[in-house]
Formats: C-alpha cells, sequence, structure tokens
C-alpha cells in the first residue's frame, strides 16, 4: 500500500489543528482509502497553545507525527526542512489556515498516478485582499520577466512532490532555500490545478511587510539579476546625463562668462539625487551579499527541540 506524507508547518494554529486533522482523515476515508497516510506538522515555536493540541492530537493517531522546533525558522526554512523528514511515497504541502483547499488532496494524488511527479495548485481567483492579489500578480510577472528561470505566477508552494523530488531537496543542502523557484528550476515535468484561494478560517496571518519584503528579496536574489544590472545602467544613465549637463553649463558659462550664476540650488539637488541612486544600489547590492553570506555560512534550516511519533 502507498503511504502519503501531508506535510502542515504551524505557527500561532491551535484553533486551526484538530479541524485540518479531522478534513484531512475524511478525505482519505472518503475518497483514497486505497492509500496509508502520515500527517506531519512541523510547528516554528508557536506560543498560542498549538503545541499542546499537537502532543494531545498525535497520542490519540499514532499517523500523526510532530517537530517542535526550538524557535521561529521562518516561512521557507521550516516548510523545506519539514519536507525532507516525511516517509511517504509522495508529500503534500498545505498550509494549516485552510487556504489551500483540503479537497483537493485527492486531485492531486490521481495526477500523481497518471505519472506526473509534481503537481501543484495556481491560485487563480482569491478571496484576500483584492489590492494585495494585484500586487501579487504584479509581483509574480516581474520576477518571471527578469529571472533566467521560467517561475511559476500564484504558487504558494502548495502542491504534491514525488519523493524522488524530495530526495533532490535533501541532496540540494541550500540553508536558504526558495522552493517555489527550487520546483521551477530542478522539477519534473508538472500538472497545474487551478483553484481559488480561500480567506484564513480562524486566527490572523503571521506575514507582515517585512515577511513579505523578504519573501521578494529572496526570490529576487536567488533567481535574477536585474538589481546588479539595474546599478550598471543606472550608472550609465546618470553618468551620460551628468555629462551632457555639465557640457552645457560650461558652453553657457563660456558664452555668458559675466553673467550666468551657475547657483548652489542645482548643485546641491545633484548631489541629493546621485547619493539617494548611491544608497539605493548599495542596499540592493548588500541584499545579494546578504543572501551569498547565509549560503557561505551553511547554517542548518532549523534546530529541533523534540520530535512525536517518529519511532
Amino acid at each position: 500500500m502507498k503511504i502519503i506524507s501531508i506535510l502542515i508547518p504551524t505557527y500561532e494554529e491551535k484553533d486551526n489543528v484538530f479541524p485540518l486533522y479531522d478534513v484531512i482523515c475524511d478525505e482519505f476515508t472518503n475518497k483514497l482509502p486505497e492509500y496509508s497516510y502520515e500527517i506531519v506538522f512541523i510547528d516554528n515555536d508557536s506560543k498560542d497553545g498549538t503545541r499542546e493540541k499537537l502532543v494531545e492530537l498525535c497520542k490519540e493517531d499514532n499517523h500523526v507525527k510532530a517537530i517542535f522546533n526550538t524557535r521561529n525558522f521562518g516561512q521557507f526554512n521550516s516548510p523545506y526542512y519539514g519536507l525532507q523528514q516525511t516517509s511517504g511515497d509522495c508529500t503534500i504541502l498545505l498550509c494549516a489556515d485552510f487556504q489551500d483547499p483540503v479537497d483537493m488532496i485527492h486531485k492531486f494524488v490521481r495526477e500523481w498516478e497518471n505519472g506526473y511527479k509534481i503537481v501543484i495548485g495556481i491560485k487563480t481567483t482569491s478571496k484576500e485582499n483584492k489590492l494585495m492579489y494585484n500586487l501579487r500578480t504584479l509581483y509574480y510577472k516581474l520576477i518571471k520577466k527578469f529571472s533566467d528561470i521560467d517561475q511559476i505566477e500564484h504558487f504558494t508552494g502548495f502542491g504534491l512532490y514525488d519523493k524522488s523530488f524530495i530526495n533532490i531537496l535533501r541532496d540540494l543542502d541550500d540553508p536558504t532555500p526558495f522552493l517555489r523557484g527550487i520546483v521551477a528550476e530542478f522539477g519534473y515535468k508538472r500538472k497545474e490545478i487551478p483553484y481559488e484561494q480561500a480567506c484564513r478560517k480562524t486566527g490572523t496571518t503571521s506575514n507582515n511587510l517585512y515577511s513579505l519584503y523578504d519573501a521578494a528579496m529572496l526570490s529576487i536574489t536567488s533567481y535574477t539579476k536585474i538589481g546588479l544590472r539595474l546599478a550598471v545602467f543606472a550608472g550609465i544613465f546618470i553618468g551620460l546625463i551628468s555629462l551632457i549637463i555639465a557640457t552645457v553649463y560650461l558652453i553657457l558659462k563660456l558664452i555668458y562668462w559675466d553673467r550666468f550664476p551657475a547657483g548652489t540650488a542645482p548643485i546641491l539637488i545633484g548631489m541629493m539625487f546621485l547619493g539617494a541612486i548611491q544608497l539605493f544600489f548599495i542596499g540592493f547590492i548588500g541584499e545579494y551579499i546578504l543572501t551569498i553570506n547565509q549560503r557561505v555560512m551553511k547554517r542548518p534550516l532549523v534546530i529541533e527541540e523534540k520530535r512525536i511519533n517518529f519511532n
């Protein structure tokens, strides 16, 4: 009997743990009775009682496993590490907040049985804030345009991954993984299934402006050269403009030497403009250096505090 692993990263999700477990069990009982399964929760140091719920769940059902991280290792490291700890013939990654529809599990499995090693969900519509959805659309299109890899639009990581692809993740040994880019870069021929992203069932999202910025920068520095190329092109363009302005000023000063004051305002404006451009691109290049530094240090993805039901 084939085993299907379900990986669920959690952070402050105490009200969703048991309802999500019930829905997943119903999915296997009613639509996938011919498969065995394991449900693996990996918790990113929740403080709201999520861990107590997981301990209780693991005691009730030995199909449920749990990994507790020593601290919050971020929205990318924890799921990536969790994928490597599963033991099924395939692994399905989904969020704990019910925004990823559980009733797509059987659809993923059917396509997997048809020969696809990767089956992913693509958000074609969303019940989230329209402005946020449109901003994400713009972001995905920009990344896709500037990346050397054909990036996947509106893909959050929700999907099924064959054991052979999980082994690729293990071999990569990437300390700063960006799963969405890795799927596009190293993934097999994949099947994409559209879905509407639902609203979070309970609780509040842990995503904020900083975490969204962090995700955007990780994808940009990992899969595009646009920041570095912009710095070069901007330097050339501003240098040419400066040369033209300097030439014009020199000609005017030579012609009207006795009545053409240069003035301090243009000089100050130009200095502040150039300073702002320099600071912007120093920061942009710094993001690339930060990503390189994190990869060179080879820090572990996460540190486990304990794991349950893995015997």
